[in-house]
């Protein structure tokens, strides 16, 4: 057939929009979506950090995330690794109803859930045990190895600095090995130091095995609430929260309760003893009950960029503001319990070592301060609830100066009511402060915490070893002092 006559077939064949009736609308054809644009070598390794960056997102309130077809990735922030791809906003809490995986993060009512929230608890109360065990002990370890209180003050002042220095790369380690991989080693490590602590043979041992108990215990508040925030729904995240802080709670105080009574019968040595098996049965308690990870998503350690995360905190005043303000509340704090036990074994009090652990039941006072904390700052504002804070511990500390024992025990309630108002106020503030890196934000602020407890603690007892009481008072209300511009100025 002629190439012709074929040409003039095919024009003369109706299209399939000719066919169509007259009465139906021609569809506009669609158009493809605009494809997701990335910064020069991170377009492969999108996903990946998408999966990294879900558990920070978790703690930092950031939006639900957007479908992947339609989420675009934006460029690494300041201090960011220059290999990082940031997604523009966060994996939504709850998992999308087409096609996607169930969400099987642990929620309230579960058996998984309070497995969960017991192993935490367990792990806490270990944890806290460790690190203040030898705090209501201090008059006996002086009398028993001859120290003067500055000397054995050392004895808490090395695990909380210790702890302070160990915080942040202990945090990093968590990123690549696993929260449950470094609370596991971190609980079983200082319990095992805890049952060689009583045999110390002398002040340099016993301080040396303090600090590494301190390095050791890192590993709990660097990573708890990075584990909470992975592995729990967030309508369970809070409940979950609250047993672990009254695990913390309960382990400081039941180890100054409990020890003081066992130092008073048996000795200072079967009461950190005491301490240490305890501690060790919580670790195994917390081993057997801490369910699997199934949503930590390991992510490489840079050193080079935590350093400008940190660098970048260090630099902004509003959050160095909080970090002084946090130090200083327990500067204060750790000078007054750390020679508490000093004042009141002395005459005219002359109480038994079993009274002066009991004496730590006032922490009791401080878990209702931290829940009204939150009330009193949305009333007063946060310049408000600080000013509060400071009055208390102010008043608390002139009363402390009085000679009747009810009247110190008055100040001791005032002090301790005042410094939970002021820490829980300043803990809250750093995460809504920060606008990145927010765990590296409250690392920081955790680590500042415990250099003023390992300030005040050694502080405080050398200045009552050379003045007595009234030095220890005078100095805390120099810390006070230097707290109040930080405190009542105006965010900026």
């Amino acid at each position: 057939m002629p190439l012709s006559r074929i040409g003039r077939m095919k024009a003369a064949r109706p299209s399939v929009a000719d066919m169509r009736p007259a009465s139906s609308p021609r569809r506009p054809e669609p158009t493809p979506p605009p494809a997701a644009t990335a910064p020069s070598g991170t377009a492969s390794r999108g996903k990946p950090a998408d999966r990294a960056a879900t558990a920070r997102q978790a703690t930092d309130g950031s939006p639900p995330a957007v479908p992947d077809a339609a989420r675009t990735a934006t460029a690494p922030p300041a201090g960011a690794h220059p290999d990082a791809t940031v997604p523009a906003t966060a994996r939504p809490a709850a998992a999308p109803a087409d096609g996607a995986r169930p969400d099987t993060r642990l929620r309230t009512g579960t058996r998984a859930y309070r497995r969960a929230n017991l192993a935490l608890f367990a792990a806490g109360l270990a944890t806290f045990a460790l690190l203040y065990s030898t705090q209501a002990l201090l008059p006996a370890l002086s009398s028993g190895l001859h120290l003067s209180p500055a000397q054995a003050s050392l004895t808490v002042s090395a695990s909380t600095g210790a702890l302070a220095v160990a915080l942040l790369p202990v945090s990093a380690l968590s990123e690549k090995y696993g929260r449950t991989t470094v609370m596991t080693a971190s609980v079983f490590a200082a319990s095992l130091l805890a049952l060689a602590v009583p045999f110390a043979p002398d002040l340099a041992v016993l301080v040396a095995l303090r600090a590494a108990q301190g390095v050791a215990l890192a590993g709990l508040p660097a990573t708890a609430m990075a584990y909470l925030a992975e592995e729990v729904h967030p309508s369970a995240v809070p409940s979950a929260i609250g047993l672990y802080v009254a695990g913390n709670s309960i382990g400081g105080m039941s180890s100054r309760v409990a020890g003081g009574a066992l130092a008073q019968a048996y000795g200072w040595r079967t009461a950190l003893l005491a301490v240490g098996l305890s501690a060790l049965a919580c670790a195994v308690a917390f081993r057997l009950l801490a369910p699997p990870a199934r949503h930590f998503a390991p992510a490489p350690v840079h050193p080079a960029a935590l350093r400008r995360t940190v660098t970048g905190h260090l630099g902004d005043p509003r959050l160095r503001r909080l970090y002084a303000l946090g130090m200083l509340f327990m500067a204060v704090f750790g000078a007054v319990y750390t020679v508490l036990g000093y004042r009141l074994t002395a005459a005219p009090y002359g109480l038994s070592q079993a009274a002066i652990g009991a004496v730590f039941l006032v922490y009791l006072v401080g878990t209702g301060t931290s829940a009204a904390s939150g009330a009193l700052t949305a009333r007063a504002g946060r310049r408000g609830a600080f000013a509060v804070a400071l009055a208390l511990c102010a008043a608390g500390l002139l009363l402390t100066l009085a000679g009747p024992l009810p009247a110190v025990l008055a100040g001791l309630v005032l002090v301790t009511g005042g410094f939970f108002i002021g820490h829980a106020v300043a803990s809250g503030a750093v995460s809504r402060t920060a606008v990145s890196g927010r765990a590296q934000a409250s690392a920081l602020y955790l680590t500042s915490y415990y250099i003023g407890n390992s300030l005040g603690g050694t502080l405080g007892a050398a200045a009552y070893h050379r003045a007595g009481w009234t030095a220890t008072a005078a100095l805390s209300l120099a810390f006070l002092a230097l707290a109040v511009p930080p405190a009542l100025r105006r965010a900026s």
